[in-house]
């Protein structure tokens, strides 16, 4: 393929390592297309970091919509939720918008997989589409993308503070404790969500089959005990506090809630 006549494009999930990959190559990639696949469910914590990281890269980053939102393919699905065996949302909501957009143009995309991960993200399987990760080539690592990005002034988006992937709202990777805060930070989105598993549970009335968001508990159920799981969060981070100090919160964070559900969420929402 060659690169005279190929597209250059960079997916933005809204988090910390595609934001800064963006930078890292802003000046050496100048005719770099970046997009977003906005399934109209995000944080507004993710819009606002997009319109943060516009302004670094001078560049407006696209939007790419589905001409189909969530409760079409709700709908199409017979009213059940995506899950981690089911990821339909994925599928209709950011793998076909981004090809689609992309078409048969002879396309280089930039993926934000770092040299210390052992995956590969999302990889399109179209001819013409060729995948590079500039960070694992260049032996870039987490500490890398803290730095590239507050060296830019761009920080990490806000919702890192209790969230540790970005995606939907109402994402069915999120932990418990995530769903808890969701419920502090948005108790609207919140509600939203526990409003989808009423309306598909209640046109399910026949089946004994319950589609929850959080796999194994209605949100309500899971908000009930609010109390214990905010406690063995909090446990569980002082003891990382005071095993290994003065690292970010946003590792700690990670980590804690991996040890929680360490199930690996979709690459393309997730980078």
């Amino acid at each position: 393929m060659s690169t005279n006549n190929a597209r250059h494009v960079l997916g933005i999930s809204g988090g910390k390592d595609s934001a800064a990959l963006a930078i890292y190559l802003r000046d050496q990639i100048p005719e770099m297309e970046y997009f977003f696949c906005d399934t109209g469910r995000e944080l507004p914590e993710t819009y606002e970091y997009l319109t943060r990281l516009e302004t670094v890269l001078g560049k407006r980053i696209e939007r790419l919509n589905a001409d189909r939102d969530f409760d079409h393919w709700l709908w199409v699905y017979g009213g059940a939720l995506p899950s981690p065996q089911m990821r339909w949302c994925t599928k209709n909501l950011k793998i076909k918008p981004l090809e689609a957009w992309i078409g048969d143009d002879p396309t280089y995309t930039y993926i934000a997989i770092r040299a210390d991960e052992d995956r590969d993200g999302y990889v399109s399987h179209k001819p013409n589409i060729t995948p590079i990760f500039p960070f694992k080539e260049a032996g870039l690592v987490k500490e890398d993308v803290f730095r590239i990005l507050d060296e830019a002034g761009v920080g990490l988006p806000t919702y890192y503070e209790w969230r540790s992937r970005s995606g939907c709202f109402f994402c069915f990777f999120q932990r418990k404790y995530e769903w808890v805060r969701l419920a502090d930070e948005h108790p609207d989105l919140f509600e939203q969500a526990i409003a989808y598993e009423d309306k598909v549970n209640y046109e399910k009335q026949a089946s004994d089959r319950k589609f929850t968001w959080s796999q194994g508990e209605s949100l309500r159920d899971l908000l009930a005990r609010r109390d214990d799981i905010v406690k063995q969060h909090n446990e569980a981070m002082a003891r990382e506090a005071r095993a290994r100090p003065n690292r970010p919160l946003v590792d700690v964070l990670g980590e804690i809630l991996d040890a929680e559900d360490d199930t690996m969420p979709c690459q393309m929402c997730h980078l």
